[in-house]
């Protein structure tokens, strides 16, 4: 039997808007093994970005639950929730998120920097990681140096530095080229299947979401539709 690394019970987040209460995510309940890789699709406003921050750990339902590498996040304080995603959760955003006053290869250390890991072994590993990206010749230029697609590469390697058990990305390839969109895309997916790193997308993008063994369409805050083997359809 498989182990899941995320799992969604009946998960309901609602906000008020004047004297209404606006539902945007309608008893979502999903489930994702160790190891696997799952995209969450559907169109604009349909509560894709809202459920990945749930299963993140990085808001608060409002209803249901999510048991995130074995912990219910309910259950779990903010500090509790923090150290959490510190220890087990990476992320890759579409706008990159680098630090622009440090290299590639400093951002790349941020992780583990933040919980306090340094030395010639972490150095060593974001070299490996970088030049695993295809930016071996680039460790030491800065954000403003390095195109979007590169910039989008040191953030995958970053994501995958303090060795996750679950990455999550929100429309990683959404602000990028299509040739750089391909490159990216098959970075995220040879890495997860060298490390075993489980992998939840959010995108817009059909081919990318094909990739993926598990595939949940979303509209209006629910989930009309469930998808595995990477079978899509547009």
């Amino acid at each position: 039997m498989q182990k899941m690394i995320l799992k969604t019970n009946s998960l309901i987040k609602e906000y008020t808007s004047g004297e209404q209460r606006l539902r945007v995510l309608d008893e979502v309940s999903i489930e994702v093994p160790e190891g696997a890789t799952a995209a969450i699709v559907g169109p604009s406003g349909s509560g894709k970005t809202t459920l990945l921050g749930l299963c993140a750990g990085l808001d608060q339902a409002t209803g249901g639950d999510v048991l995130l590498v074995g912990q219910e996040l309910g259950s779990l304080s903010e500090d509790q929730r923090a150290a959490l995603r510190a220890e087990s959760v990476g992320f890759i955003f579409q706008n990159f998120q680098l630090m622009p006053a440090l290299t590639a290869l400093e951002n790349v250390m941020v992780p583990e920097e933040l919980r306090g890991v340094s030395g010639k072994e972490t150095i060593a590993r974001a070299e490996k990681l970088l030049e695993r990206v295809g930016l071996a010749k680039r460790v030491n230029h800065y954000p403003n140096q390095l195109s979007g697609g590169e910039q989008q590469r040191v953030a995958i390697a970053r994501a995958f530095m303090h060795k996750p058990k679950i990455l999550f990305a929100d429309e990683p390839t959404g602000n990028l080229d299509e040739e750089a969109s391909a490159l990216v895309e098959d970075m995220l997916f040879e890495l997860n299947q060298e490390s075993s790193i489980a992998l939840v997308v959010v995108t817009h993008d059909l081919d990318l979401a094909a990739k993926a063994d598990y595939v949940f369409r979303l509209k209006n805050g629910q989930l009309v539709e469930q998808k595995f083997h990477g079978e899509v359809s547009s």
